[in-house]
């Protein structure tokens, strides 16, 4: 069986301890990682690495925070990698090279350690972070600049097969010998090497809608707290028509106001989930930007079949 696995957590040590420790822990496991907690003071997280031949597989789960990697960080790391991040709870927000994306669970993304990045995770998070040695791909002849923080997807063809082998790899790694490890992680190499093949083909054909969806989404992302979230703001804000914003939704299941609406209610039900600390119900929806706790109420029962409080009645263990 493979013997490479590491494990950190927080419960061990006293709380005043753990913001700093863990700063500590993702500048080393993560090859010079600057942190920081949003300016939070109560912290916990937990990460569990293990490896498959030259990949690096972690599990983090960890209250919000954010990292961000210099140029002169990224100068000084030893070994570039292809940086992975495929949330199962939660979102991360990721840039690099001017561009910004979101991920939230069933999708993927994917960065370059050897140049600077950021990435946010507004809330409490739980991430695989799958590092692919950025030798590999450059090796098969692949152009990455285009490539690097765009959504890759997950939801269907070669990125949804890419996404459930990593994610089963890391399950399984711990079972697995030496050579089947390494078998497994040049099985993931190949799988995200297909899937940035077919995100450059989609890349040389998306549209003007496609690319100010993308910047809508990221807008929307970094500001769901904000009441006045709307679609004069955003229009204002990425410099066009409020015609040009319905018009990038015009192919979409959901109105922007209702994608909007529904990113909120997402929020709040993890928020309504958790065990602890139990905020209440309506700090939550202020939080998220519900300024009418009768229309949360309704628009939640609308989505739920329950009201916010059966909901997280029925929720907690």
């Amino acid at each position: 069986m493979t013997t490479n696995a590491t494990a950190v957590t927080t419960d061990d040590v006293a709380p005043r301890e753990r913001a700093p420790l863990w700063r500590e822990w993702i500048w080393k496991h993560f090859g010079g990682l600057e942190s920081d907690l949003y300016g939070d003071t109560d912290f916990d997280g937990h990460m569990a690495s293990v490896r498959a031949g030259p990949l690096i597989l972690t599990k983090l789960e960890a209250n919000r925070h954010r990292v961000v990697r210099t140029r002169d960080m990224a100068r000084k790391s030893d070994e570039g990698y292809l940086k992975i991040v495929a949330p199962t709870r939660g979102r991360a927000g990721v840039e690099q090279m001017g561009r910004q994306t979101w991920v939230t669970p069933g999708t993927w993304t994917i960065y370059d350690t050897t140049g600077s990045y950021a990435v946010g995770n507004p809330e409490r998070v739980e991430h695989l972070i799958v590092m692919v040695p950025k030798a590999q791909m450059i090796e098969r002849g692949l152009r990455l600049d285009n490539l690097m923080a765009r959504p890759v997807g997950g939801s269907s063809g070669i990125a949804r097969v890419a996404l459930t082998t990593m994610r089963s790899t890391f399950l399984e790694l711990p079972n697995m010998s030496a050579d089947a490890a390494r078998g497994a992680g040049e099985l993931i190499t190949q799988l995200v090497h297909l899937s940035l093949l077919e995100l450059a083909g989609q890349e040389t054909q998306l549209t003007q809608r496609e690319a100010l969806k993308d910047r809508i989404r990221g807008y929307v992302a970094l500001h769901l707290h904000n009441p006045a979230l709307s679609a004069d703001q955003i229009a204002h804000a990425l410099n066009c028509s409020k015609r040009h914003l319905y018009n990038a939704y015009a192919d979409e299941e959901e109105t922007l106001a209702s994608y909007i609406q529904r990113l909120r209610l997402e929020a709040c039900i993890r928020e309504l989930q958790q065990t602890a600390p139990a905020r209440p119900i309506t700090d939550i929806a202020l939080s998220w930007g519900f300024n009418n706790l009768s229309h949360f109420s309704r628009v939640f029962r609308e989505h739920t079949g329950k009201s916010p409080s059966e909901f997280r009645h029925t929720s907690l263990p």
